[in-house]
């Protein structure tokens, strides 16, 4: 396979590894870095470095645009004029209604993997950064079906597990569970610092929950500013719910309200007991297999409404007949629940269903 980068920092780098080692995909790269490049290539996370975009996407049938949020519009589009009619074009937003809210290209599938770290640069990339990370995709009615099944497989080779969704709850939910979690690093570190320094005390040695809370304080300000302002709408709202929660504590804390204090502290244990459930959830593996007619969309409905009712496709394949008029589409699913959901939900759509 022939990947193309456009971006090789940590995301993009990781990708450019994980293509090479599990794929043995050729991968090309492209970057305004020119030391990125030559980091890209000596660490083997491109075969080639490229001076121009054209270049690294001109025979690629797989594109990544990793660049800052606030590049995106701008560097999908030249990407979309120098690639191939047969080219999927991804990129790794933090943010995703801005970008595919341009685009009504079938070649652009909005996508963005929950993977990373605190630090930046390929120089941290890793070929397993992506393995059992959920990676967001989202398909229009205008994807190509076929297209938009290259890239989950792509994908899902990678180590990810890609889930599609819908733009606005996307980054409804990125905004409380990536973007809103640095904003209150951000603010404890400072609020510790300032603490410190008003009483003229030295910096003690903090406990784990600090740590762990304030561990992505202060990530890099070239990628989070971008993700902050593209965002911020969504974000707001989530500050201004979090300030609402913050306000009742303090006044259980102000009335010394013992029995308020401790439903609140249960009930966080129970969220969070339900939240890891939740991305534990699995089973075992059922192959569903549905008649559906060759048009724009297609894939991309499935998908997104699977989505809305929670069931996740493991894996999936597209067998098309022979005159292209419609074709099979192969679902994985885990878990007999999530099957049965899936068969009536795709027999609902009026699409026959049935289990392999």
């Amino acid at each position: 396979m022939r990947i193309a980068l456009v971006g090789v920092g940590l995301i993009g780098g990781s990708i450019g590894l994980a293509a090479r080692q599990r794929l043995n995909a050729t991968v090309s790269g492209y970057d305004t870095s020119t030391r990125a490049l030559e980091l890209a290539r000596e660490r083997g996370a491109v075969d080639r470095a490229c001076a121009e975009i054209g270049d690294a996407v001109r025979d690629a049938e797989a594109v990544f645009v990793a660049v800052p949020v606030g590049a995106l519009r701008a560097t999908v589009t030249a990407v979309l004029d120098a690639a191939g009619s047969d080219c999927v074009i991804s990129d790794v937003g933090s943010t995703k209604r801005t970008v595919v809210g341009a685009f009504g290209d079938p070649r652009f599938v909005g996508g963005h993997p929950l993977a990373g770290a605190e630090t930046s640069g390929v120089q941290h990339a890793r070929a397993d950064l992506f393995d059992g990370a959920t990676w967001y995709l989202t398909p229009t009615p205008t994807t190509g079906g076929i297209l938009y099944e290259r890239l989950h497989r792509l994908l899902h080779s990678l180590g990810a597990r890609p889930v599609a969704i819908e733009p606005e709850i996307h980054d409804t939910i990125l905004a409380t569970v990536s973007h809103l979690p640095h904003v209150l690093a951000n603010v404890l570190v400072s609020q510790a610092a300032d603490t410190l320094a008003a009483g003229g005390e030295r910096l003690p040695a903090t406990g784990p929950s600090f740590r762990d809370a304030t561990r992505v304080a202060g990530a890099s300000s070239g990628i989070w500013t971008d993700i902050y302002l593209s965002n911020r709408d969504a974000l707001a709202a989530r500050i201004d719910d979090t300030i609402t929660r913050l306000n009742d504590v303090r006044d259980a804390l102000e009335a010394a309200d013992a029995a308020r204090i401790t439903d609140w502290n249960d009930g966080a244990a129970e969220d969070r007991r339900r939240l890891l459930e939740a991305q534990l959830a699995g089973g075992p593996l059922f192959e569903l297999r549905a008649s559906v007619p060759n048009e724009p969309g297609v894939v991309a409905q499935l998908a997104l409404e699977l989505a809305r009712a929670g069931v996740n496709i493991t894996d999936m394949a597209l067998y098309p007949a022979p005159d292209m008029t419609d074709g099979v589409i192969a679902l994985w699913i885990a878990g007999e629940d999530h099957a049965r959901r899936t068969e009536e939900l795709v027999g609902s759509l009026g699409f026959p269903v049935a289990r392999a």
